[in-house]
């Protein structure tokens, strides 16, 4: 029976999540499994916020007629 992966509640929390996982790589202190368990852990993170990205994009064309424009904000000179 397939392991269910725990999809993180929303993008920055699935970002957050990586982000610590990738300083718990880098710092050397885990053990073969468990560098190997984060790995996987962040390569499933890494698919959905990918994911969360270019739904965001998809959107973003729709609203924009298939083309993507500059978002302008207030204060900038163009």
């Amino acid at each position: 029976m397939p392991k269910t992966v725990k999809q993180p509640e929303n993008f920055e929390a699935g970002f957050a999540e990586l982000e610590a996982l990738i300083a718990q790589l880098e710092s050397g202190n885990l053990a073969l499994e468990a560098s190997l368990a984060s790995w996987q852990r962040g390569q499933e993170l890494l698919q959905y916020c990918e994911g969360k990205l270019a739904d965001a994009e998809r959107q973003l064309k729709v609203l924009e007629g298939d083309r993507l424009q500059t978002l302008k904000v207030d204060g900038d000179q163009a």
